[in-house]
């Protein structure tokens, strides 16, 4: 059986509105994932288990996984501080509030855990804090066999070259990126429709998801509307998983859907069906020209 170009993962918080009605148990995601999509690789979002999970609550979810056949990726980290803080012990205290999550990630066993690079001043002044952030962190996670992603989710983190600097910086095998396709938004306030709609307060999403595709260890898929056709609406899926297998990377993209024009079940399903084409239309396209 030939190796597909890429894999399909699912995140959690594609379906988190279905989760906080109560309707789905956070247990049940990797079931859910599997039974209604097809796919058997997830990937979690600590806000979606309300307060700390204990010991037992994600040994049970491990031992649905391993009986689903389901494989845990990540989980994506916010809420527990600013890596980056300007105060050296609030920089330490949200430091050490995302050691549990390492060692949730390897009881799971997952690859890695998703985290934010927030903070305050200067851009080399964000940069210095942040980078002793993700370097202390990364430090811990390195013995669990734990990765420190970053996604661009806002600030001077959707700034492509500013990441990539902290990255080179950090310098450690264990810390990457996670490029989302989505966040780009480089205002202070998302509720701001004015800022929104301000071309001048986006960086470009596919030179952005270029520069950090070196450092990726995953990929989010972000969705929000779709066309007659079946294409979203604001991001060019064949033109950015070119970029993300001329990077050379072959891993999963996790679906996370946002939008509200369809359900989150059927925004999911439009998801997979586009990547599947894509990668469908991607793989036709080498099989000719190599014929």
């Amino acid at each position: 059986m030939t190796t597909p170009l890429y894999k399909i993962s699912l995140a959690q918080w594609s379906l988190h509105r279905t989760i906080e009605s109560g309707e789905l148990d956070p247990l049940d995601f990797p079931k859910y994932a599997l039974q209604q999509f097809g796919i058997d690789a997830v990937e979690y979002v600590n806000r979606c288990f309300g307060e700390m999970p204990t010991d037992d609550t994600f040994g049970e979810l491990k031992t649905r996984c391993d009986d689903l056949g389901v494989h845990s990726l990540l989980i994506m980290i916010d809420r527990e501080g600013d890596l980056g803080h300007a105060d050296d012990a609030e920089r330490t205290r949200a430091v050490e509030n995302h050691y549990k999550w390492v060692e949730r990630a390897a009881q799971l066993g997952c690859h890695s855990i998703r985290v934010n690079a927030k903070s305050t001043g200067t851009p080399n002044e964000q940069h210095d804090r942040v980078v002793d952030g993700l370097t202390r962190l990364s430090k811990f996670a390195a013995p669990h066999n734990i990765n420190v992603l970053v996604e661009n989710h806002g600030g001077l983190s959707s700034t492509g070259t500013w990441l990539t600097g902290v990255m080179e910086t950090v310098n450690m095998p264990n810390c990457g990126t996670l490029p989302d396709f989505g966040n780009f938004f480089l205002g202070n306030n998302w509720f701001d429709e004015t800022q929104r709609n301000d071309p001048a307060m986006w960086y470009d999403r596919y030179h952005g998801v270029a520069e950090l595709m070196p450092f990726a260890k995953a990929v989010s898929a972000k969705s929000n509307s779709f066309n007659a056709h079946g294409n979203e609406v604001e991001t060019d899926y064949l033109r950015m998983m070119q970029i993300v297998l001329n990077a050379g990377y072959h891993g999963h993209v996790g679906i996370e859907y946002e939008g509200n024009d369809l359900s989150e079940h059927d925004g999911i399903l439009a998801t997979k069906h586009l990547l599947e084409r894509v990668r469908n239309t991607i793989e036709a396209q080498s099989t000719a020209y190599t014929a």
